[in-house]
């Protein structure tokens, strides 16, 4: 399986796994020139932004490393973008979540980082 086809099969279970917590989808693959958000899901009265991540090996400090400060700026303008073009989500507070998954994403749960950085 290509590193394009590992992604988009962590983000479905992903989706599912938090639709599983209580988490409600929004939009999936929210594209900008910008860049891309994973998922944006609602939790109760927080609009959440989450990236995936999926690593075969914890190297280099794994999946959740790999969310650095170039990568988080990113999500935050690509994220500022989507509330301008959805304005009834600026009535809520917003979060970045962090799902990675390590080693085997087939039977391991992901590690969910709540809140995981903040702009």
């Amino acid at each position: 399986m290509d590193r394009r086809q590992i992604g988009m099969d962590a983000e479905r279970r992903a989706e599912a796994w938090l639709t599983a917590q209580g988490l409600t989808l929004l939009q999936r693959n929210a594209q900008c020139r910008l860049g891309e958000i994973d998922l944006i899901m609602r939790d109760h009265d927080q609009i959440v932004f989450v990236e995936v991540r999926t690593r075969g090996r914890a190297g280099f400090g794994g999946a959740a490393a790999s969310v650095d400060w170039r990568k988080q700026q990113k999500l935050i303008r690509a994220a500022r973008f989507m509330l301008s073009r959805n304005p009834h989500w600026n009535n809520f507070p917003c979060r970045f979540d962090v799902l990675a998954y390590e080693g085997d994403s087939e039977t391991t749960p992901p590690v969910w980082y709540k809140d995981a950085f903040r702009p």
